[in-house]
């Protein structure tokens, strides 16, 4: 394996990472930040409020967009499971 190789294998890895990740941490993000102010403003300290909150926005994309996201990560690791060969020679 090249070093250009290599870089291109971790450059798609990041990519993959935050194309998989990034819906689910924003969606916890948002959901975080509004329970958090509406706790603020309404002055209830309860954690479990915004676990209970962030779980379910967390849930939330992967019901609505689970399947994009499983088979962006399916086809990333087919891909690299078909390249194996020229990573050992």
């Amino acid at each position: 394996m090249t070093i250009d190789q290599s870089i291109s294998l971790m450059t798609e890895l990041i990519e993959t990472s935050i194309w998989v990740g990034g819906p689910v941490l924003g969606a916890a993000l948002v959901g975080g930040v509004l329970i958090g102010v509406l706790q603020t403003a309404t002055q209830i300290q309860e954690q479990s409020v915004g676990f209970v909150v962030k779980a379910a926005c967390v849930l939330l994309v992967f019901f609505m967009g689970g399947t994009a996201l499983a088979s962006k990560t399916v086809k990333f690791t087919r891909d690299h499971f078909d390249r194996i060969g020229d990573v050992v020679r």
